[in-house]
């Protein structure tokens, strides 16, 4: 079995868990290929003893891995989907943050889940992908995101007017300081704090959630993800922010951009003790009250 791990620096104290992880995975004889910059952080920080292949590029993925670790936390499994990309390699998240929902097998679990994943005790979440396309390649070809596409002001304070269009018949013209565009992965990120709904992953919806809007009666709205979306943005600066997830870039106000659902899924490993309802339940402290 071949494994791909991905990572980037972490706190001290979270060493002993990486070390039981590489430890892990030699001691059931996998394959083990590191990230070469994080392959260099572990060799200085954790004095890692253990001999690995690395990798730097997708290009380098495409020889048949089983499964991918990313070590970190969400925005680390973000980072990773560029590398994965369209070649379907299962991602397994392993904790070492704070809140996580796509990060959700604890540090402290880590040689149980991979002993549960070598004896094929898991099953495969497919999730969905935005595809960003605009007339000049903002982001070349990584132009997807797994939680949002977030269109937001640059240069100035003042709000900006973002003329939304849904299959070319128009939706709203949103006065506010931006406009979130999510999938259901990404329903509880930045949507969420935006006051977007918490939508259940393989819903095949997308959400658009107004980042302070001038209208309080301008809501979040579930749309299908089969639907195309257009957008134009104007405001008193000429420039303006996109973010595919962590990635952002500066497009121009004559910039029109098309969002749909993106051809490809990211395959994420859910162990048979993992589930979305117990993950909603153990970040989001549901239940905790003292008549439970």
């Amino acid at each position: 079995m071949k494994v791909a791990v991905f990572g980037k620096t972490f706190k001290p104290e979270v060493s002993k868990y990486i070390l039981k992880l590489f430890e892990t995975l030699e001691r059931n004889n996998l394959e083990v290929l590191i990230y070469e910059p994080f392959y260099n952080f572990l060799s200085k920080s954790v004095k890692l003893n253990l001999f690995f292949g690395t990798y730097n590029s997708y290009e380098d993925l495409k020889l048949n891995f089983d499964f991918f670790i990313s070590v970190g936390g969400d925005g680390t499994i973000l980072d990773a989907t560029t590398f994965v990309r369209d070649i379907g390699i299962p991602i397994i998240g392993v904790n070492t943050g704070r809140l996580g929902f796509l990060a959700d097998t604890a540090k402290e679990d880590i040689d149980n889940t991979i002993k549960q994943i070598i004896n094929n005790q898991y099953r495969l979440d497919e999730r969905t992908l935005l595809n960003l396309n605009t007339d000049y390649k903002i982001f070349d070809d990584i132009n997807f995101a797994l939680n949002e596409v977030t269109i937001s002001r640059k240069d100035t304070t003042s709000m900006i007017t973002i003329t939304t269009y849904i299959n070319n018949q128009l939706l709203n013209s949103y006065w506010a300081d931006g406009l979130i565009i999510s999938t259901p992965t990404g329903s509880t990120g930045y949507s969420l704090s935006c006051g977007g709904p918490i939508v259940m992953p393989g819903s095949n919806n997308f959400i658009i959630t107004p980042i302070a809007p001038h209208n309080l009666n301008v809501r979040p709205l579930v749309i299908s993800d089969e639907y195309e979306i257009k957008i134009k943005v104007e405001g008193r600066s000429k420039n303006f922010l996109v973010a595919l997830d962590s990635r952002i870039r500066t497009f121009k106000s004559d910039t029109e951009l098309k969002i749909k659902k993106e051809k490809f899924k990211i395959k994420m490993i859910e162990t048979f003790t993992q589930d979305f309802s117990s993950t909603l339940r153990n970040k989001l402290l549901w239940g905790l009250d003292k008549r439970n």
